[in-house]
């Protein structure tokens, strides 16, 4: 295990145009910035018709190739944290999710929070284990 801090970068994923990582590898762990439903092309993914489903799917999908760029995979992520912007889509989420992580399933904290980036209605965040 290395003990110094390097970014990772995916081309499976949006780039971002913001001073931030998209991941941060650093002593065994992997900390990925929260991802929003953008494809790797720049296309906002069901943000104009707001399918909290179509969305929740392509977060998850760049959360699993930015894992897999990071020599890692979505089986040893540790901790979610999803951010929604209506709880009320909590079940549409959670249907989602449940099928991109294999058991034992990362713990994890969801919170309603009043707006998130693009007026997207989800982003997720994680921590994994390389």
């Amino acid at each position: 295990m290395s003990a110094i801090k390097e970014a990772v970068s995916s081309t499976k994923t949006a780039p971002i145009g913001a001073p931030y990582s998209q991941a941060i590898k650093f002593n065994g762990l992997i900390f990925l910035s929260g991802t929003c439903p953008v494809d790797p092309q720049g296309n906002h993914v069901g943000i104009a018709e707001k399918d909290v489903t179509k969305q929740t799917h392509q977060v998850l999908q760049n959360i699993q190739g930015l894992l897999e760029d990071c020599g890692s995979s979505m089986a040893k992520v540790l901790k979610v944290n999803v951010f929604i912007k209506d709880m009320g889509d909590f079940k549409a989420i959670n249907d989602v999710y449940a099928t991109y992580f294999p058991d034992p399933k990362p713990t994890r904290t969801c919170v309603e929070v009043a707006r998130l980036p693009l007026d997207c209605l989800v982003e997720i965040e994680c921590i994994a284990a390389q």
